[in-house]
Order: C-alpha cells, then sequence, then structure tokens
C-alpha cells in the first residue's frame, strides 16, 4: 500500500521475469522495468535476441539475465523459474507476454489442427503454467504481481481471421479474473493489459498499406509503441497498484470502443 507517490512506482529491488521479454511488448516491458529499477529475468528461446536484449538493459540498475525457456514444456518452466530463484531468491513480479498468432479460416486448417492447438497451448496453457509455478512461491512470500498481456482480440473478432488467438485471449482474460479471486486472501494480484495494434517485431512485417488501414480505424490515429505498454506494466507491478485485482486493461487508442 502507497502512502507517498515518491516511491510508488519505484521497481528497485524487484524481480521480474518476463516472457518473450527479448523484442516488442516484451522487451517494452522489460525496459521499463529496469529503468524502474527491477531485475529482469527474460524468458525465451532465441538466444541471440536475448543476447541483444540483455546489452541494451546492461546501462540500467538492476540485473537481467536470460534463461532459455519454452513455455509449452513445464519440466523446461520449472528448471527456469527454479534458476531465477537460485539466482535472485524471489520472484515478485510474473508477466505472461510470450504468445504466437495463428491467422486464417479455421475450416481451411490441415487436419492435424496444429495451428489451433499450438495457439491455445502457447498463448493460454503457457501462462497458466507459469501462474502455477510462480504462484506457489509468491503464496509462500505472501505477495506478489501477476501480468498477463492479453489483447483486445479477446473481446472481439478481430480483422483478419484469429480464431485461435482471439480464443486463447478471451481464456486468458477470464483466467485472470478467477486467479485475482482465488489468489486475493494470498496478496497476489493478478491483472492483464489488453493492447492492440503496437509497433513490434511482428507488426513490421505487415506491408505498409495494412498499418495505414488499420490506423485509419483507430480513433487516436496511431499504433501503441512497446513502451507504452510498459508503462502501463509498471504500474501493475507496483504499489500503486495493490488494490488492483482482477482488471483487464485495454490500451489500443480506442480501436475496440466502435467494434
Amino acid at each position: 500500500m502507497i502512502t507517498s507517490m515518491d516511491t510508488a512506482f519505484c521497481l528497485k529491488g524487484r524481480t521480474a521475469i518476463v516472457t518473450g521479454g527479448d523484442t516488442g511488448i516484451g522487451f517494452g516491458i522489460s525496459e521499463a522495468m529496469a529503468q524502474k529499477g527491477a531485475n529482469i529475468a527474460i524468458f525465451c528461446r532465441n538466444e541471440k535476441r536475448a543476447a541483444e536484449a540483455l546489452e541494451k538493459l546492461a546501462k540500467y540498475e538492476g540485473k537481467a539475465r536470460f534463461y532459455r525457456t519454452d513455455i509449452t514444456d513445464y519440466a523446461n518452466c520449472k528448471a527456469s523459474v527454479d534458476a531465477v530463484l537460485a539466482d535472485y531468491g524471489k520472484i515478485d513480479i510474473l508477466v505472461n507476454n510470450g504468445g504466437v498468432a495463428a491467422m486464417g479460416g479455421v475450416l481451411d486448417y490441415p487436419e492435424d489442427l496444429n495451428e489451433w492447438f499450438r495457439c491455445i497451448d502457447v498463448d493460454l496453457n503457457g501462462a497458466f503454467r507459469l501462474c502455477y509455478l510462480v504462484g506457489k512461491h509468491m503464496r509462500e512470500q505472501g505477495k506478489g504481481k501477476v501480468i498477463n498481456v492479453t489483447s483486445n482480440s479477446g473481446e472481439m473478432c478481430n480483422i483478419p481471421s484469429f480464431t485461435p488467438y482471439n480464443v486463447a485471449k478471451a481464456g486468458l482474460n477470464r483466467l485472470t479474473k478467477c486467479l485475482a479471486w482465488e489468489w486475493g486472501p494470498y496478496h497476489i494480484n493478478v491483472n492483464a493489459i489488453a493492447p492492440g495494434y503496437t509497433h513490434s517485431n511482428l507488426s513490421s512485417e505487415a506491408p505498409k498499406e495494412v498499418e495505414e488501414m488499420l490506423t485509419e480505424r483507430i480513433p487516436y490515429g496511431r499504433y501503441g509503441e512497446p513502451i507504452e505498454i510498459g508503462a502501463l506494466a509498471v504500474y501493475l507491478a507496483s504499489d500503486a497498484s495493490d488494490i488492483m485485482t482482477g482488471a483487464v486493461l485495454t490500451i489500443d487508442g480506442g480501436y475496440s470502443l466502435a467494434r
């Protein structure tokens, strides 16, 4: 609970796991938290991108480390969580940002339905694995902050068709609320950030005309930036948000308001 705004958003000395924290929105969150003094544990699979992220984070006060992690592999997740505890002694913040998308009409999927199962396993089950493992530690220490990065697509049918992604993010929104209710007595806050179109490595691959078309549908008139998502994550990770739990905060420039 805050008593002064002087330290309301300070994360100094706290340890944050950020899945997919090496690039895009994930790196925006990693950097924002590092700027406020947090130690950053990046969970991802790409060693080269992780090294580049760590180099950028090296100028900040906290320590930043990379843990090779496949969030679809429970044993791998557990080993990485145990490694963070061995390195830092505690975990104060968990950011479930890692995810994939699956685009295209469902009836056009191959019969193995791999697009569906992969998206659900990464975006929803991957977050749940980390919530389960880190939640146990947070219960023991009597507090913690969990931030699930979902999407405005969790509340609407976005364009183009991303059905598995939409369903996974809707499920993560509901998981956020269920865990917030269940874990409130342990002083574990569970909230979600639901971004809209945001500049990232993925959005940069889209043709320029696609961004122009989508930007016309955003009342604020532009895409979001990863550091803006990071700023909201800092609030949810800090003492300033102690009384907030179970919230899904949309940050999309108003795109979803008329959808």
